[in-house]
């Protein structure tokens, strides 16, 4: 069975490019701005940055700085991705998969995300939002040459100015509400006035963080985005998304009722179970590390939803552990996922092959490579020793630990929310174990393959610190403590109970339950030592003996005897059958003398993303037929020009009148 999936090589490299110092210099100017990003932002998690007014930049209403320990926590995660990805950069782009445009505006890129979350007003965070969807626009369409990069970014475009837009509406009406455009200044709103504009910037933010079912921009622009904007957008500037969440959405209007807090799950938990679902029949590299995103983003914004509905319900002792898990596994996500795309992008340089069909033994011509992805695959698996492990567990505690007496609904939504979220993780770990089992472990199929070698140095570097951040956040994670415990008592749904001891053992605050992670850890390492001490020390081992392998035939294994990324999802694929909705055909050619004698049998099915092809084609075909309606009712006649006009006129009068 193979699926019907075209992958594009990596572009050729551009001489112009591939000998200047472009890379170089735009790796480290984005380097250096995430550094400045990263200081900046723990400054603003302590609390020790002074509001920024500065008046003549933009007419009438300037431009306001404020950075707060909520917006610094989220800076602080995108500088330490711009970071890692800056020093990525300059190997990456000597390959000429950056033109120098492009180069030119990947720093402008981390910049307007690093000015989002310190924007102190309405006007300043539109603004900067604005420059945010432009630049990586840019990005995305940097191999413009390829119709599948242009059709990307035209879904991309649409769905970036078309978020922005309700973002902006729902911004507007909050300002005419409150009387103010600086965020310190919001007065109290009208409860109609809160609900029009959470349910508008809930609409506008998810889309930014690949909510479903606004997330059909996701799997488009990553897998045809040079990998290191890929990194970029996937580890920070979904994030953005939820940082509106949590700005406008949890602090300006919260507390907020309980069904905000079920929307917020209800989405959450929806794009979790489709993102995964998707990934692990995908046999893209790039598009199932996408579809990983809207998977994450989607515990994310559970998370936040569950922290808002026992924050309601009065158990603040669970909406603390929530909200918890929000931020840490936001940050867990930045560095794994991050750490995946750049792997990928070593991968796609060094064979010019995104399809796993194709790949295989890259674990022997590419070592650090396949051990930086094995990092990254087992974050994101939600495993012990996986940065992802402690975030998803502290989620699952928050909702076991519901009490009886709260309500029924909260009592209906934490079962049905544990369950999507061990659903969710039971079907991520064999989508990460496809995607390295296959794409790296495996025999290779393809002659690019077999020929791959090792990414340049400055490319393991951004690799290494990346995978560095999650070692740290699988076995430490009380280096975020601090940041943790300030973030949160922003938030009104953790400011009622304090988050509690996060040192080598993490506990709950006010309920029982800890965890240790070094400590697991310890003991796997423990464990591992003395099984290799222990088989090196056995005495008496007979000789070795040589003998021709039998194994069922699996003498000479050739590629062709192993399972393939699609036929490795199939079980799963039947199982999600009626959510995938696969597009199958069968194809027989038969012997030329009989028709009853079968020459050939071919066997191809497509995955495409099921809520695009049912949801946006629609639309998509609506707005063609008005727009070819509009086209021809503009037929260079003066005079039909002239009879719209008064038309108009006439309309206008009968209103007015």
């Amino acid at each position: 069975m193979t699926a019907a999936l075209a992958t594009e090589a990596a572009p050729a490299p551009d001489p112009m490019v591939s000998k200047d110092f472009g890379p170089f210099i735009a790796g480290v100017l984005t380097s250096l701005l995430g550094g400045l990003g990263l200081w900046a932002g723990l400054l603003g998690v302590s609390g020790s940055v002074r509001s920024v007014r500065i008046g003549w930049l933009v007419p009438l209403s300037g431009v306001q700085l404020n950075l707060d320990p909520l917006g610094g926590f989220f800076m602080t995660i995108t500088g330490a991705v711009m970071v890692a990805v800056g020093m990525y950069v300059i190997g990456y782009g000597r390959h000429g998969h950056l033109s120098r445009f492009a180069l030119a505006v990947l720093p402008a890129f981390g910049a307007a995300m690093l000015l989002l979350p310190a924007a102190g007003s309405v006007t300043t965070f539109l603004l900067a939002w604005e420059l945010m969807a432009v630049t990586s626009l840019v990005l995305v369409l940097a191999d413009h040459t390829r119709p599948e990069v242009r059709s990307a970014a035209l879904v991309y475009a649409v769905m970036t100015q078309a978020g922005f837009a309700v973002i902006l509406v729902g911004l507007m009406v909050l300002a005419a509400a409150g009387h103010a455009d600086r965020f310190a200044d919001f007065r109290s709103v009208p409860d109609g006035v809160r609900t029009a504009v959470f349910l508008l910037t809930v609409a506008g933010f998810g889309s930014k963080a690949g909510l479903v079912p606004l997330h059909a921009w996701l799997p488009r622009a990553h897998p045809e985005a040079p990998s290191a904007v890929s990194a970029l957008m996937s580890a920070a500037m979904v994030n953005m998304g939820v940082y509106g969440i949590c700005r406008v959405d949890l602090q300006l209007l919260g507390p907020g009722p309980r069904w905000w807090g079920l929307v917020l799950m209800v989405f959450g938990g929806a794009s979790a179970l489709y993102g995964v679902v998707e990934a692990s029949v995908a046999t893209d590299l790039k598009r199932l590390l996408a579809y990983s995103t809207t998977e994450n983003l989607g515990l994310v914004t559970l998370a936040l939803g569950a922290a808002t509905l026992f924050a309601a319900s009065g158990a603040h002792a669970q909406a603390t552990i929530a909200a918890a898990a929000a931020m840490l596994h936001l940050v867990a996500h930045a560095a794994f996922k991050s750490l995946g795309f750049m792997a990928a992008g070593s991968v796609l340089v060094a064979t010019g092959l995104r399809d796993l069909d194709r790949l295989g033994g890259l674990a022997r011509r590419m070592p650090l490579t396949t051990t930086m992805f094995g990092v990254a695959a087992l974050g994101a698996c939600g495993l012990p020793l996986g940065a992802g492990f402690v975030s998803e567990w502290l989620l699952v505690q928050s909702l076991i630990h519901t009490a009886p007496g709260p309500g029924t609904v909260l009592a209906l939504a934490a079962p049905l929310a544990v369950g999507a979220v061990a659903l969710t993780t039971g079907v991520g770990v064999a989508a990460m174990v496809k995607a390295f089992g296959i794409g790296f472990l495996a025999r290779p199929r393809d002659p690019r393959a077999a020929r791959a070698s090792e990414a340049p140095r400055a490319m393991l570097a951004g690799m290494v610190a990346a995978a560095a951040g999650c070692v740290v956040l699988a076995v430490a994670p009380s280096v975020v403590a601090p940041a943790l415990r300030r973030v949160i008592a922003a938030l009104p749904a953790g400011r009622a109970v304090q988050l509690g001891d996060f040192g080598a053992v993490v506990r709950l605050p006010l309920l029982q339950g800890s965890i240790a992670p070094a400590v697991i850890a310890g003991g796997v390492c423990v464990a591992s030592a003395t099984v290799a001490v222990v088989s090196r020390c056995r005495r008496g081992r007979p000789a070795p003996v040589t003998s021709p392998l039998w194994a069922c035939g699996a003498d000479g294994l050739t590629a062709r005897m192993e399972y393939t990324a699609t036929s490795f999802a199939e079980p799963l694929q039947r199982i999600f059958d009626d959510v995938l909705r696969p597009d199958t055909d069968i194809e027989i050619t038969h012997v030329a003398e009989s028709r009853y004698l079968a020459d050939k049998i071919t066997f191809r099915t497509r995955i495409a993303d099921a809520i695009e092809e049912r949801l946006y084609a629609p639309v998509t075909r609506a707005v063609r037929a008005a727009a070819e309606a509009v086209r021809r009712a503009h037929n260079g006649s003066v005079h039909l020009y002239l009879s719209y006009g008064a038309l108009g006129v006439l309309i206008v009068l009968v209103v007015a009148r």
